[in-house]
C-alpha cells in the first residue's frame, strides 16, 4: 500500500485554489530620514561618589580597581539607523568633567555643562563603536552605531500609498 506525500498534496491544493489571493506588496524603496538622536553623558562611578559611597575610597586610592578611572555612559549607549539616514545630534554634557563623542570619521568635544548640536550622515551598513577620547573614562564610555542596509528595510506605507495599493 502506498502513502500519498500529505506535503505535496496541500501544496497542490494551496497553490491551484481558487480563492488564493496574493497580498500586496509595496515596491516603494527606502527614502534617507532625519532622525533626532538625543545622547547624554552619565557619571555612573566617580571620584565626587566616595563621599556617598564609602566603600568607593579604596576603589579610587593607588591600586584599587578605578585608580585613575571613572565609570561613565552615553545614554542611550545604541543608536540605531539606517545607510543614507542624516542623524541630527544632540549632545548633552551636564557635568563638570570634559567628554568627547568619537564615531568614524567624527569627533565632537564635550564640555563641562554644555549642549553640542551637530548632524552626521550615516555610512554603510554595519556596527560602528563610538567613545569618549578621555583616557580614563575608557575603555567603559562607549557605544554603538548599528546602521541597516537600506535596500533590507521596508518603508512604511503612507496612507495614500496603502489605498493605491490595495485597489490594484
Amino acid at each position: 500500500m502506498r502513502v500519498p506525500n500529505i506535503a505535496a498534496s496541500l501544496l497542490v491544493l494551496v497553490g491551484c485554489g481558487s480563492g488564493a489571493t496574493r497580498s500586496p506588496v509595496a515596491s516603494s524603496s527606502y527614502v534617507p530620514r532625519t532622525r533626532d538622536v538625543a545622547i547624554t553623558t552619565v557619571p555612573l562611578l566617580v571620584k565626587e561618589l566616595t563621599k556617598t559611597y564609602p566603600f568607593l575610597v579604596r576603589d579610587f586610592a593607588a591600586g584599587g580597581v578605578l585608580a585613575g578611572k571613572e565609570v561613565y555612559a552615553f545614554s542611550p549607549s545604541t543608536i540605531t539607523a539606517v545607510s543614507g539616514d542624516t542623524l541630527r545630534l544632540t549632545l548633552l554634557n551636564p557635568e563638570d568633567d570634559d567628554h568627547a563623542f568619537v564615531l568614524r570619521n567624527f569627533f565632537v568635544k564635550l564640555p563641562p555643562q554644555s549642549r553640542v548640536d551637530t548632524t552626521y550622515v550615516v555610512g554603510a551598513a554595519g556596527i560602528y563603536p563610538f567613545s569618549c577620547s578621555v583616557p580614563a573614562h575608557l575603555p567603559m564610555m562607549r557605544g554603538e552605531l548599528v546602521v541597516l542596509s537600506a535596500d533590507q528595510v521596508r518603508a512604511p506605507l503612507d496612507r495614500t500609498t496603502a489605498a493605491q495599493t490595495q485597489s490594484r
